[in-house]
């Protein structure tokens, strides 16, 4: 790591140095008084609850303006850096977090030759000179795969707030920028950065037994609480690159239960992408002669890049799992073995995926008009409410999740896969733990509208009313796991 920029030296606009100096000096002033007020040191707390839960455990982890250092410190890092232009926040939190990286810098003038899995801007942007500066700093310490995470005060809190400080109970501040998540969302754009998700935090501010669980863990949750939370917090990635080097392998995973007659169709029609691309089908358990087809027409073609096994549980959610540990592509594809989603469609998948137009390809059958027999109506409804669920559960746009044609990065599967614990073996479908860990993992989740046809070989493995009785299972347990937390 490179030696940041003193604070000295840099922009010489006086109007700017003027402002930075009167802060630098108020915020050394509040270190050097130590202890924080009652309300501010639980809304401290509550807001590391959320970044715990945000930032995966054993990362790399920045915090520009670390003050103290308690927040950076409550994340346990791999490796945590922690800037402050403050020297005396940056000297405290050095003497109590010895373990932790602190250096005094100023954001606009901050030159690491470094990058970091998770940036942190804790309510950092409405203290700011500058926030597109700060942001185009911020951008140079990312990776493709960086996940930069900012809260930011609601003005609509600045009248309570303001009697607050009155009576003691939190921190005095100075004048303070006024920022939307609009305005927060058009300057992260302007920095090259694509915002994945919003959402709000933070409904009643002081400790009180009971009340603030409630208030916090549950209420803020809903519309129309939500708006009116005290802080908005802002999950963003850079925006993707153009790709370089050589076009990445894929593997297509075929779950097949009793799916006979589908087998040679999918070998005919399923398109090369890549530099390479391997088919594996994964029988499960089924009641036709399944597995005798995939003996005989992937035997007689002796191509190693089509493998089938039998999967060694039972549930879609295993097959699919056991085929990913088969498979050595780059890209994973989900393709159901009914061809209700033609093979045809996957380039449309890989397309987005190395494109970066999202991380989780998330295929939705309910945008163009269906093939008459392709989903029963009341099947229709189900999938639409629960597309508006999930996507109030997830915090970021699913319209359909149930559609069997997923596609995500070995890379971004195995941080999945290394987090299950988080969730456990809940999902007998396989599409709810692919999509919780996306969500959970802050994945760019992206929808992609294929059209839905009949199925011409077979009948439906969907029970109507059992799986809807899963699914609405799977809809509380994320609430529990993914929400109100």
């Amino acid at each position: 790591m490179s030696t940041p920029t003193p604070f000295s030296e840099g922009n010489t606009d006086r109007a700017y140095r003027r402002y930075q100096t009167r802060r630098r000096q108020f915020w050394n002033r509040l270190a050097q008084r130590g202890t924080r007020p009652p309300a501010s040191r639980y809304y401290h707390q509550r807001l590391a609850e959320v970044y715990r839960f945000l930032v995966p455990p054993g990362s790399t982890v920045i915090e520009i303006g670390s003050g103290s250092g308690e927040l950076l410190a409550a994340l346990e890092p791999k490796r945590g850096v922690g800037i402050d232009f403050a020297e005396e926040a940056v000297a405290g939190a050095r003497h109590r977090y010895p373990n932790l990286e602190f250096l005094c810098a100023d954001v606009h003038e901050l030159h690491l030759d470094d990058t970091f899995d998770v940036i942190i801007l804790s309510d950092l942007v409405n203290d700011l000179w500058d926030v597109e500066s700060a942001l185009r700093t911020v951008d140079e310490l990312c990776t493709s795969e960086t996940r930069i995470i900012i809260n930011s005060f609601n003005r609509l809190w600045q009248v309570p707030i303001a009697v607050a400080r009155m009576l003691g109970l939190t921190a005095p501040v100075l004048k303070q920028n006024w920022l939307s998540v609009q305005d927060l969302r058009n300057l992260l754009g302007i920095a090259d950065m694509d915002v994945i998700s919003t959402f709000g935090e933070i409904l009643w501010p002081v400790r009180t037994r009971l009340v603030d669980a409630f208030f916090n863990r549950f209420l803020v949750k809903l519309w129309p609480f939500s708006r009116l939370a005290l802080t908005t917090f802002l999950v963003a990635r850079p925006q993707p690159a153009p790709t370089e080097g050589p076009e990445p392998s894929v593997s297509v995973i075929v779950p097949a239960r009793n799916e006979a007659g589908n087998i040679e169709a999918i070998l005919e029609r399923t398109p090369w992408m890549g530099s390479r691309t391997e088919l594996i089908f994964v029988e499960g358990n089924s009641t036709d002669d399944t597995f005798s087809v995939l003996t005989r027409v992937v035997d007689q073609r002796q191509d190693p890049n089509i493998r089938y096994y039998r999967q060694p549980g039972s549930g879609k959610g295993d097959a699919v799992r056991y085929g990913y540990q088969q498979a050595t592509g780059d890209i994973l594809m989900i393709l159901d073995a009914d061809m209700t989603v033609a093979p045809e469609d996957l380039p449309r998948f890989y397309q987005a995926i190395t494109n970066g137009k999202g991380e989780f390809i998330n295929g939705v059958r309910l945008v163009y008009p269906m093939e008459e027999e392709a989903m029963q109506f009341l099947n229709y409804l189900g999938n639409r409410l629960f597309g508006m669920v999930f996507t109030w559960l997830l915090r970021q746009p699913v319209k359909d999740t149930l559609c069997g044609t997923k596609v995500l990065t070995r890379t971004s599967y195995e941080d999945i896969a290394a987090n299950r614990a988080y969730f456990g073996e809940f999902d007998p479908f396989g599409d709810f733990d692919l999509l919780f860990g996306a969500a959970k993992n802050n994945l760019k989740i992206l929808d992609m509208p294929i059209r839905y046809r009949e199925r011409e070989y077979g009948s439906t493995n969907i029970d109507r009313w059992r799986h809807g009785l899963l699914l609405l299972e799977m809809a509380a347990f994320a609430a529990r796991r993914l929400r109100f937390i």
